[in-house]
């Protein structure tokens, strides 16, 4: 026996159907954020997590820990609606074609220092001899040559050998492979231990490190989340300096670290270092990266830093403090 559904069923179960739908489509998914590494650089989206600040904005963020060579991808294709990242990838980015761009910044310094075997003790010393160094292009490069800078030195001056990571730079220090390369937190305060020494410090180069990142073509459909999403951020920052004891708990959840002295030097490092609260981007921080870029990429001599950012969701949340 066949059985027929009686036509007025028939409409109030399609109204159903479409509210649910309709339900479903007007909830957006979890603002879904990628922070690279596990980095106090990226503190600030930590501490504004952790503190409450994306619930007291009434946002579901969904936090993705990923590898710098996925984040950029996963970008582009929607994967993910933000990412946590530094200058150097979004501008190459953007000079090959892809429509990413920074809305604010949360570090607008340089973390590296060029480390120096024991018995490198001047930038005399130090020429002519190996020195390691990431590929061209990246940031780890940018920050070699700018200590080498600081000490008197080009790229010609010394032996550039291009190695994997800054993990890997340690392990080529710590085997005699090179003589100097560098470093940035934790791994920094960990060679410290085996006697390396700081030839140069970066800390005090203007950069634009990490910041966040959308795609210029989603910009609007995000909008209405992204002043909130700034706000909790600043709350975060502010809740870093005013609260040392919560951020030393916040810092090794997502490091790993367990050891008290890296833990703490991380902590007074990115103090230091300044989080920015108003989020502005650098622009004297872009155009160094600019002049950087030019070396290798053709296009970045004609950019200017303004290409790279849009700054109203800043203004809008300083305007409203």
């Amino acid at each position: 026996m066949v059985s027929r559904l009686n036509p007025s069923k028939c409409i109030v179960l399609l109204v159903v159907f479409l509210t649910v739908n309709q339900l479903h489509a007007a909830t957006p998914r979890p603002l879904r954020i990628a922070f690279l590494f596990t980095s106090g650089t990226m503190a600030s989206m930590w501490m504004a997590k952790e503190s409450g600040g994306f619930a007291r904005e009434a946002l579901d963020v969904e936090m993705i820990s990923m590898s710098s060579a996925l984040a950029m991808p996963a970008l582009i294709a929607n994967e993910v609606d933000l990412i946590q990242v530094s200058a150097v990838p979004v501008i190459t980015a953007s000079l090959r074609g892809f429509d990413v761009q920074f809305i604010a910044g949360m570090l607008n310094t340089m973390v590296w220092d060029l480390y120096a075997r024991p018995e490198i003790r001047n930038a005399e010393q130090l020429r002519g001899k190996i020195v390691g160094t990431e590929r061209p292009g990246t940031p780890v490069s940018y920050g070699t040559l700018v200590a080498l800078r600081k000490l008197g030195l080009g790229q010609k001056d010394v032996q550039l050998r291009i190695l994997g990571g800054t993990a890997q730079i340690a392990a080529a220090l710590q085997t005699n492979q090179i003589v100097a390369g560098a470093l940035g937190p934790p791994v920094s305060f960990q060679i410290e231990r085996g006697g390396f020494r700081s030839l140069a410090t970066t800390i005090d180069q203007p950069y634009q490190n990490v910041g966040l990142v959308v795609r210029k073509s989603r910009m609007d459909e995000l909008a209405p989340r992204l002043v909130p999403l700034l706000r909790a951020v600043r709350s975060g920052i502010d809740r870093y300096y005013a609260d040392k004891p919560f951020s030393l708990k916040v810092i090794p959840k997502y490091t790993r670290d367990t050891d008290a002295d890296i833990i703490e030097r991380t902590y007074e490092f990115y103090r230091k270092a300044g989080f920015k609260r108003e989020l502005m981007i650098s622009e004297p921080g872009m155009q160094g990266v600019l002049d950087f870029m030019a070396e290798t990429m053709p296009e970045a001599k004609k950019a200017t830093p303004g290409q790279f950012f849009d700054d109203r969701f800043v203004r809008q949340l300083n305007i409203a403090k």
